[in-house]
């Protein structure tokens, strides 16, 4: 039986040559295609690929001749396929359609984006999002990744609209009034990688990068906000060739802002789509944490420009390593890019957030089949990003960069403009290395999970006694799994010297002989590894002592964040992981800090009154001298990491602490920042407004809206109505969940509001309650990869009659995407129950 999901391989395609004609005022478009095929054998029938498209007419021309073609479209199966009343012999033919559609509100396929001009004017564009499947929403097409052909784009635009493509433009025409605008080709690329946008939108000047011109485009009267990102693209660019040692593959490329965008951006060949607030921006005021995702996204994005573009899939099943690769390059991007920032030090949080999910029992391999689009949409998780990235780093730093980089750019010069699968790459760089890599990896990308490496020492110090077994929250006694585990250890000897050895872990056990006995050590040096390490206790009490003189920031962090994996999973107590943070009290960097807090504050929301207020006490203890070494205000001094940790410093004092003296000075602040936002640093801003929405009335609440109202960037937008969720005052609570449903909150960034307020330790049952009042709702209003997003929030719910009520309305209202990780979710919130009973027992 043939496969619904996949086009037979009888007629495809080598180019298209596609019209379009959107018309923005009716929200809708036409179009034409003319596409030259290769008929494989004799056949009757082409399929492709359509959905939400009225076909008006279809004909195939073979040797001059037109040849009529009967046009039926499956929903179902989103298939469109001509009938001939005469057989097609093999050789070349063009395909021809005319077809319309509606400009959707959906954020996928070819939709309508909309904005308020500055005269108070509701403005619309005309945009694209096709990865994974919706190319076939604009034109018929083989909308599958190894189908590859050459486009030729054209579309026709009103007045002083500016049409945008893959392409750079071609040629201009004007017929009747109206423009016609023609795009040179690309190259042969997938279909997912189209687009073309039409509307009001402003261009930078294009700068020159080494022969391709490059800008940035936006919604009028937001060019003041594009220099960062051109600093940021030129870099990431040269960067990226000189790494691949390929040139760029496309003959332009603009960075387009839209407002309205259900992803964070997208790798379109020479035309990235972005969401306003990952491209736009006043670097004097936006936080270190806003600039770096800017430069992390527009890296991501332009390294797909050869690996994902360039080199693309087989299959959908492969779409992690386009995504974990791009997150690997974005990290050294952004880490060469700004030095200053330790990108990779603060890659351990999110690599803890993968983590989270790969501890479940309802994890996933990295890559699993995909059958279906529902599949593919799946496959956008942080198990494909972040885990993906993190075992690339760890093979990278096993293997060494230089070696590493040698496999990939075999890999790159074997494979550009094609396809593959992911053994290719570990063949690439296996041969290059010379190490067992395909042997490696696919321990790692063919299973779920991950080990915990339990380590303690011969009584000598000489020799190390590593076992490994799965990790996982909730107990897991038949698993079996066994990883082949790259090691990089570093030690200590009695001289004080320090030596790195390296070792793979293959089996259950390792008994690793080191050149001189240790006196200390860390399996996981830099934590490049994705695993969990348990050190026996006379180990990680030493350890522990050696925290600042011996251990690197990353290493720290691991300490922390290994610790509070097994406070999860029941084999330390919440007690032993607060002794551990008030040993780190003269701690000075951020990523730690913030796993330090965040720990602390799950423990927190479980705390009843009596202990809350002790635990508050330890807070005040723990926190009030890092604050003091910080300070309020910048100092000249200060690093952009600096910036930073003040920020989550003042807003631990104020919200998990309770200070009153903080939350005071806070209130000063907030009351400064409305008068003049401009003159409160950044960083400390968005403390300020997150602690100010916790504790907020109706009266602050309103002056937060007047904020988001008139923000002047769209960071600023984000951080207050972001912040509104924290609010504990029910009746706000109630605004803020309302407010979500109207037309002052995106479609885009609703979904995440909810998912915050469902998260709010004193309002999740409201929040939920909400959900399930207007649940058709939300699935009619929000894209339809955001609803599983937005439950996110549920993972953090402790009250076990809430957590069954979900659990129970949940498998009543299945999901059309992200059903597994809806399950992961479920469980999530059942570990964090599980973590509530246990400390109701330790108290």
């Amino acid at each position: 039986m043939s496969d619904p999901y996949r086009l037979p391989r009888t007629v495809l395609p080598h180019r298209y040559d596609l019209t379009l004609a959107p018309n923005l005022d009716t929200a809708t478009f036409a179009g034409s295609v003319d596409i030259a095929v290769v008929v494989a054998e004799p056949t009757t029938t082409v399929v492709m690929n359509a959905i939400e498209l009225a076909v008006d007419e279809a004909w195939v021309t073979v040797n001059g001749i037109r040849h009529e073609a009967h046009v039926s479209l499956d929903e179902p199966t989103e298939r469109c396929t001509l009938t001939l009343t005469e057989p097609l012999l093999a050789g070349d033919a063009t395909v021809s359609l005319r077809f319309r559609g509606l400009l959707n509100d959906k954020l996928h396929g070819f939709y309508r984006s909309t904005f308020t001009d500055d005269d108070g004017n509701e403005r619309v564009i005309a945009t694209t999002q096709f990865e994974a499947t919706d190319a076939r929403r604009a034109f018929p097409c083989w909308d599958e990744p190894d189908i590859k052909a050459v486009f030729g784009i054209s579309l026709w635009i009103d007045g002083d609209f500016r049409a945008v493509s893959n392409g750079a433009v071609a040629e201009v025409e004007t017929i009747e009034g109206r423009r016609r605008v023609r795009f040179t080709d690309t190259m042969i690329m997938s279909t997912y990688l189209v687009a073309f946008i039409v509307g009001p939108l402003d261009a930078t000047e294009p700068i020159d990068v080494d022969g391709i011109p490059l800008r940035v485009l936006c919604p009028p009267g937001r060019l003041p906000l594009t220099p960062f990102a051109l600093e940021v693209a030129e870099y990431s660019l040269r960067y990226l060739a000189n790494y691949f040692d390929l040139p760029y593959p496309g003959d332009s490329m603009d960075l387009v802002a839209i407002p309205d965008f259900a992803f964070g951006a997208m790798e379109n060949l020479g035309c990235v789509t972005f969401r306003e607030t990952l491209l736009l921006v006043d670097p004097d005021h936006a936080t270190q944490g806003e600039l770096q995702n800017i430069v992390d996204v527009i890296a991501h994005e332009l390294a797909h420009m050869w690996f994902g573009d360039l080199v693309t899939m087989d299959w959908w099943n492969g779409i992690w390593l386009n995504e974990a690769f791009a997150t690997f390059m974005e990290l050294k991007v952004t880490d060469a890019f700004r030095v200053q920032w330790e990108r990779w030090a603060g890659f351990g949080l999110a690599r803890s957030t993968a983590f989270d999910t790969d501890a479940l029992h309802t994890t996933r391999p990295i890559e699993y089949p995909v059958v279906s689009p529902e599949d593919a949409a799946g496959m956008f998780d942080v198990l494909t990003y972040e885990k993906g990235a993190a075992v690339v780093r760890m093979l990278e730093q096993y293997l060494g960069e230089d070696r590493f980089r040698a496999g990939i750019r075999r890999y790159m010069t074997l494979h550009q403009y094609g396809n593959t699968e992911t053994t290719d790459l570990w063949d690439a760089i296996e041969e290059t290395s010379g190490e067992p890599v395909r042997r490696i990896m696919d321990s790692w990308i063919f299973q779920g999970g991950h080990p915990v490496i339990d380590v303690s020492m011969s009584d000598d110090g000489a020799t190390v006694h590593l076992a490994q077994r799965r990790f996982t929250y909730l107990p897991h006694p038949l698993d079996t799994s066994l990883w082949c585990v790259p090691l990089i250890i570093r030690y200590a000897t009695a001289d004080a010297a320090v030596h790195t050895t390296k070792a793979l872990l293959t089996g259950e056990t390792l008994d690793l002989a080191l050149d001189e006995p240790a006196t200390w050590l860390v399996v996981n040096a830099e934590g490049h590894g994705f695993f969990r390490v348990s050190y026996a206790p006379a180990l990680r009490q030493t350890l522990t002592a050696q925290a600042h003189a011996g251990l690197s920031n990353v290493e720290r962090y691991c300490l922390v964040d290994d610790t509070w994996g097994s406070v999860l999973a029941g084999t330390t107590s919440a007690s032993e992981f607060l002794t551990l943070a008030e040993g780190l009290s003269d701690e000075t960097d951020v990523a730690v800090w913030r796993r330090i807090l965040t720990g602390v504050d799950q423990i927190e929301r479980i705390a009843r009154n009596g202990e809350r207020e002790v635990l508050q006490a330890r807070v005040r203890a723990l926190v009030a001298p890092a604050l003091d070494r910080s300070g309020w205000a910048p100092r000249e001094s200060d690093g952009d990491r600096d910036h930073e940790l003040r920020s989550v410093l003042i807003g631990a004092m104020a919200t998990l602490g309770n200070d009153h003296e903080a939350q005071t000075r806070v209130r000063e602040i907030f009351h400064q920042y409305l008068t003049d936002s401009q003159s409160v640093e950044a960083n400390v801003a968005a403390a300020v407004i997150r602690v100010t929405a916790a504790f907020a009335g109706a009266e602050d609440v309103d002056a937060m809206l007047e904020g988001f109202r008139r923000s002047s960037t769209p960071q600023e937008e984000l951080r207050l109505i972001y912040a509104l969720a924290e609010v504990r005052d029910p009746a706000q609570m109630s605004r803020v969940l309302d407010l979500t449903m109207t037309a002052e909150v995106r479609t885009q960034n609703a979904p995440f509001v909810i998912g915050a307020c469902l998260a709010n330790r004193e309002n999740g049952h409201l929040a939920w309650a909400f959900v399930q009042e207007r649940w058709t709702e939300m699935n009619e209003r929000f894209p339809a990869n955001s609803i599983v997003r937005m439950l996110s929030g549920i993972r953090t719910i402790t009250d076990p009659h809430l957590a069954k009520t979900i659990e129970a309305f949940m498998a009543d209202h299945p999901l059309s995407q992200g059903m597994q990780t809806l399950q992961q979710h479920v469980e999530r919130m059942r570990v964090s129950v599980g973590l509530a009973a246990r400390l109701a027992t330790e108290s």
